[in-house]
Order: C-alpha cells, then structure tokens, then sequence
C-alpha cells in the first residue's frame, strides 16, 4: 500500500500523509451488508464517560463482517476491495456461488476474482484468504482473524498489517506466535484464516495536524502532569515534577511496565511467553 505525500501547501500539510488507496475497487459499500452506526461520545447507558477521549467524527456506516467464515463447501469470488471506516485493514466483497455475498477482512495478497472458501477438509488450499480449523493448517504458515474459541468467530489478529504464524501442535492445542511476539496456545478446532492482513503500510501515516485526528473521532489527550491534583496522581507541583512517582493512569494503575494482569485469569496457563514491551526506550520481553 502506497503512501501518498502531498506538497507543503500549508503548516498541517507538510509532514502528513495520506494512503493512495490504489488497491481499493469500489467506494460505495455493499447497502445490504450495512447498518447504521451510533455515536456515544464514549458514555454509557447511564450518560457517564467510561472511555475517554472519544467524540465527534465523521458519520459512519458500519459493515457486517463475517468473521465466523463458516459458510463450507460453498466457494465464493472476490468482487470488490473496499475501505472500512471501522478498521484500519481493507475490507473484501466475496459473492458466493448460491447467490450469498459476505465481507471479510482482504489479505495483502487478495485480488478482485480470486476465489477463496472455507471448511474443515485437507483438502482445501492453504492460499490467503482460504479459512479452516488449525489441525488442517500446516505448521509454519502465517494466521490472521483467529478464534479464541471454536464458533466464536475470529477475535485474533485483525487489524492492517497484522500477522500471526502457527508454530506448533501437539494433542489438540495449537501454538500460535502473535504480532506483539506473546505465544499463545489455542484449540486446534478453532478456525483461522490463511495469509498476512492488507494496508501494511498503515501505521507509517503521519497524520499531519489535529483536526484529521477530530475526523476520526478522538478527542485530545492532556498529561497527567499537566493537571490538577485533584484530576489526577500525577497532577500538581512545580515545574514538571509530576509528584515524583512512577507513571500511572488516571485510576493510579502502572502505565509503563507495571503488572496490571491478574494472576488467577483463566488463560493465563494458556501463555507460554509474554509479549515484546517497550520500556525506557529499550525493546524488554516479559515472561510469567
């Protein structure tokens, strides 16, 4: 995916950049494959903010995903690569041959008319876009939108660029290598799709200027240091101080290389390395 950059016509013009978008083929989405989308501002039911810095941004629709990709036996086409405002990967219009059309998340190799299918057979190809359990999957192939847990639908692995890699299997537990570097075992009867997520280039996009950050719906972050000491720990003192204490959120949980994750979660058994952090400026991997 290229990366377009524009002439510096203006201040916010002039370190950003957009995506060229070459690869999409249709703009206008799939009408029955959509539904409307509601703004909460980051409120709940009760009016009260439980995910900050989220409000205003451009109208959405959202697009019906098929992230179960549990239609077997039945092959479908690829018609139209399109963009998803919802997600930072592209999306794929795939036309099934009973007349069904369904979007899934576009591997990086995916082109329009191809043909790509699901089911559980050894038959079936391991070419990107195919989905299947991972004990018909060989070992060593790249993995994206993976269930955590059969018939659940892929909860793994779905933003651009992202790419996971099976690396082992042994009495109905797969070993699968996340993006962050953790490994992971899961139910081999859960299913994964073949190949590495589109829109790779995704997170070299330098947005430019805040207003293009207002588009997409977030709101502006102010430091704890910046604040009052009765709006957060790290609020108050002179100069930029910042109370002297190592850096923590709003709610006074560690915000970099503090153990937040309880011990007694049930998966925890299922993590056999944690993932790659960055701490201090140095690349530290943490294990249980």
């Amino acid at each position: 995916m290229p990366i377009k950059q524009y002439n510096p016509t203006s201040a916010g013009r002039r370190l950003s950049s957009v995506n060229a978008f070459t690869e999409l083929t249709r703009w206008e989405p799939e009408k029955s494959l959509t539904e409307p989308k509601k703004k909460t501002g980051g409120r709940n039911h009760t009016g009260w903010i439980t995910c900050r810095h989220i409000g205003g941004g451009h109208k959405q629709l959202y697009r019906k995903i098929d992230f179960k990709r549990n239609k077997d036996g039945i092959k479908a086409r690829v018609e139209a690569i399109e963009y998803d405002p919802n997600r930072t990967c592209f999306i794929a219009l795939l036309a099934y041959e009973d007349g069904e059309k369904r979007y899934i998340l576009a591997p990086q190799s995916l082109k329009v008319g191809d043909v790509v299918e699901s089911g559980t057979s050894l038959d079936i190809e391991k070419t990107p876009g195919n989905a299947m359990p991972l004990e018909v999957i060989p070992v060593g192939l790249e993995l994206h939108n993976i269930e955590s847990h059969p018939g659940q639908g892929g909860k793994i692995v779905r933003s651009a660029g992202g790419v996971a890699r099976l690396i082992g299997k042994d009495s109905g537990v797969a070993t699968i290598q996340l993006p962050s570097g953790e490994v992971r075992q899961i139910n081999v009867k859960c299913r994964a799709t073949i190949g590495q997520l589109g829109n790779a280039d995704w997170a070299n996009i330098r947005w430019g200027k805040a207003g293009r950050m207002r588009y997409r719906g977030i709101r502006p972050t102010v430091r704890g240091v910046a604040q009052n000491p009765v709006s957060h720990p790290l609020g108050g003192g002179e100069g930029r101080s910042g109370g002297g204490r190592h850096p923590v959120s709003k709610w006074g949980v560690p915000a970099k290389g503090g153990k937040t994750r309880n011990p007694r979660k049930n998966s925890s058994s299922k993590i056999l390395r944690r993932r790659m952090t960055v701490r201090y400026g140095e690349s530290v991997l943490r294990r249980r």
